[in-house]
């Protein structure tokens, strides 16, 4: 695990490391924007078994290497009680972000009300629409940078997989915006850049976390910290991933997508003891 005694250069290549996933994370809506410019329908069932392993991914490592985790970290501090209530605490003010986030934004223009491509095509109010579409999400993505990045400072095994599952996730997210902007506009360039530039907030996430969080790091703010990504990555999870699943494909295949989600993240781990 990684402290603030470690030694000067091991501090900088994980800063570095953890920035890097973290953009290649935020940056996949610039996939669903190719995707948006170049088919003419969704591929359903990829799609839904896709959103089903990232939330089995995000499910495992959240209930198995993030909440245990950070558990240690705070007991080890604090005690077992007082440590408990503080992990509990803090998973749930990670519910709590992520839900408020979601609450203020308007139904219409929220990017986890996920649609086909083909259905994205029909819409008139366009230009706007994509514009008020990238700006939700580059909203939504905030907290998944720095959930992305903290995990990446702990351990490469969980934040490759976390990064991995994320990156799925944002490509319907691209999708969004790409659509509306392409058919307002006539302008691929534009819808491509429109949606890559929504994903930038989660690196900026990772950035704002590093300014604000790191000279105050210590085995407290890091239990903190593991418990409310944790709690980001449920609600994202039981809000998102799943429900986006279902709409796109059969139940079965979204649920056996995540337990296959599930499966390579416990395998991965095993892998890495």
């Amino acid at each position: 695990m990684w402290y603030w005694s470690t030694c000067n250069n091991k501090l900088e290549h994980s800063v570095t490391t953890a920035f890097l996933i973290t953009l290649l994370a935020g940056l996949s809506t610039g996939i669903g924007s190719a995707i948006s410019l170049l088919a003419k329908r969704t591929n359903t069932k990829f799609l839904c078994v896709s959103l089903g392993f990232s939330a089995g991914v995000m499910l495992y490592v959240s209930f198995m290497e993030l909440l245990p985790q950070g558990l240690e970290e705070l007991v080890g501090q604090w005690g077992r009680k007082e440590g408990t209530l503080y992990m509990l605490v803090s998973f749930f003010a990670g519910i709590a972000l992520i839900a408020s986030i979601d609450f203020l934004v308007p139904r219409n223009a929220n990017p986890h009300e996920v649609q086909a491509v083909e259905e994205m095509q029909k819409k008139v109010k366009l230009k706007r629409v994509g514009a008020v579409v990238a700006l939700s999400i580059a909203i939504h993505n905030f907290p998944e940078g720095i959930a992305t990045f903290a995990s990446a400072l702990n351990s490469l095994e969980v934040a490759i997989p976390i990064a991995f599952a994320i990156a799925i996730h944002n490509i319907p997210e691209g999708i969004a915006v790409a659509v509306p902007i392409y058919h307002s506009t006539g302008s691929k360039q534009k819808a491509f850049w429109y949606s890559f530039g929504s994903g930038l907030s989660e690196p900026i996430g990772a950035l704002m976390a590093y300014l604000f969080l790191m000279p105050y790091w210590s085995d407290t703010i890091n239990g903190i910290v593991l418990a409310a990504v944790a709690g980001i990555m449920v609600f994202i999870s039981l809000d998102e991933l799943l429900p986006t699943a279902e709409k796109f494909g059969e139940h079965h295949i979204a649920i056996w997508g995540m337990i296959a989600g599930m499966l390579v993240m416990a395998v991965s781990l095993f892998i890495f003891i």
